[in-house]
């Protein structure tokens, strides 16, 4: 950015309106980091459906990107066929490499989850565990 302007003299006034206006463009796009949320799927499918998305906005607000793989894949992918269901799972996977976190929530822990759990812990991931009030919990 110039703080010169056209005929070549120091004009400090807008120079320091546009830095202030590039910071403040910058500040917006804060750097979020991947979080993976899990949470039921299976029986109340849509009472958990509608937890995921509550999970995954309190995640949000606290400064995160929320991966529900769980309210991605099961729109094209079909959990009641074992095949699918497991290429679901492995894709929840993939995405939790790439996650900093793992958060669980509700007290219920379900088979699909068990293995994710197993997994981060296998892979030293940071688990942080909640209820469902949103309310962590220790582990």
């Amino acid at each position: 950015m110039n703080k010169f302007n056209a005929e070549h003299y120091d004009d400090p006034t807008p120079h320091q309106a546009l830095s202030t206006i590039e910071a403040e463009r910058k500040a917006a796009r804060v750097y979020r980091p991947l979080v993976y949320i899990c949470s039921p799927y299976s029986g109340d499918v849509a009472g958990n459906v509608e937890n995921a998305r509550r999970y995954c906005r309190f995640a949000f607000e606290q400064g995160f990107i929320p991966i529900a793989p769980h309210l991605l894949f099961t729109q094209f992918l079909d959990d009641n066929n074992p095949k699918e269901r497991e290429l679901g799972l492995h894709f929840g996977n993939v995405l939790m490499s790439q996650c900093r976190e793992v958060w669980v929530f509700g007290k219920i822990v379900s088979p699909g989850m068990d293995a994710e759990i197993r997994r981060a812990r296998w892979k030293n991931y940071r688990l942080r565990f909640f209820d469902n009030a949103l309310r962590e919990v220790e582990q």
